[in-house]
């Protein structure tokens, strides 16, 4: 192994977590100019509002990223010329668990430069959102919330979560997250996986894509927690939710195109679904006159249910672990698969 190795950190991070980078090792030569940096709007933000660099400034990242043999997130400027402006770059820490996207766009997928992701940073306040997106409307929450602001004494039913399925389509850190707290209410999940795997707790099934028609027909709840790739692209179209039961709850924590939108829409508009609770959307922000905005039984997040304010901190021990097992000449967590997309 090299007796030095350059480590650029290009999205803002608090000067205790910059200097656990460093603290990992001698060799480790961190560079870090918050200044040439995308300016946070809040903690953990990895996107930040871009500053206007003066020339000097240009050349200074332009010759930061010219160094870099690892970098902590992607190039905020020109992460299109990835391969061009950093031609010793072996390694990019990721800072969101799906990246396959991005990598398509940056044309980095089958790239040499090895990539790793945050996966299993976000799967709690996922999953917490997830969770606290079902109980707003299997409690009925939105008809309390009409009849106080109506000042309306009504009585009657409420439906629970308790005894209900959920049908789970990407089992891995996130929506295991899921089942396991489901769980915990008394809702049975079946995991729907990329490749056959044994039945395991929290899933009471476990089912590849290719039989999914088969289970929709009794999944009162239908989570997206899965990566974009070839195979989860548009994998819920129309029929598959014409197949859920009458006020099926539709949860996508993962990317917005896996669900065909017009579908939902007109399902959430009929009634034919109860409810969606949405991290994502096919394009982000919405149009201004997607219904998404105005229909009542949506839960709308701006792509940022996992954003809390320990998630750098999470990120950057993943990091920071990798950062020991790369000087080491060991296998990397986390892995990015060129083949498979995510």
């Amino acid at each position: 192994m090299t007796d030095s190795l350059d480590v650029l950190i290009a999205s803002h991070l608090d000067a205790e977590l910059v200097d656990a980078i460093a603290a990992v090792d001698q060799r480790v030569r961190v560079r870090y100019a918050p200044e040439l940096l995308p300016e946070p709007r809040w903690s953990s933000d990895h996107v930040g509002i871009a500053r206007q660099l003066t020339p000097g400034q240009h050349d200074r990242w332009t010759e930061l990223l010219a160094e870099a043999e690892v970098m902590f997130d992607f190039d905020w400027r020109r992460p299109e010329q990835t391969l061009v402006q950093s031609p010793r770059l072996r390694w990019i820490q990721a800072t969101s668990a799906g990246v396959g996207t991005r990598m398509e766009a940056l044309g980095l997928r089958r790239s040499p430069v090895t990539v790793t992701t945050a996966s299993g940073v976000h799967a709690d306040p996922l999953a917490e959102f997830a969770l606290a997106g079902l109980l707003y409307f299997a409690r009925g929450l939105p008809r309390l919330i009409a009849d106080r602001a109506d000042r309306v004494w009504r009585t009657g039913p409420a439906s629970e979560l308790a005894g209900r399925h959920a049908v789970i389509v990407g089992a891995g850190r996130i929506g295991t997250r899921i089942a396991e707290l489901l769980r915990a209410l008394g809702v049975t999940s079946t995991g729907v996986v990329r490749r056959p795997r044994r039945v395991a707790p929290p899933y009471d099934d476990v089912i590849t894509g290719q039989a999914l028609p088969d289970h929709l027909r009794r999944a009162d709840i239908l989570v997206v927690a899965a990566p974009i790739t070839g195979e989860t692209r548009a994998m819920i179209g129309a029929p598959e939710i014409a197949s859920l039961p009458r006020g099926a709850l539709i949860v996508n924590v993962g990317r917005g195109t896996t669900i065909d939108e017009g579908a939902m829409i007109d399902a959430l508009r009929t009634g034919r679904l109860g409810g969606a609770v949405l991290d994502v959307t096919a394009t982000e922000p919405p149009p201004r006159e997607s219904p998404l905005w105005t229909l009542d039984n949506v839960i709308l997040s701006p792509h940022s249910a996992a954003g809390v304010p320990w998630e750098n901190a999470k990120i950057v021990e993943i990091f920071v672990d990798n950062l020991r097992r790369y000087l080491d000449g060991r296998a990397l967590r986390n892995l990015y698969d060129h083949e498979a997309g995510y």
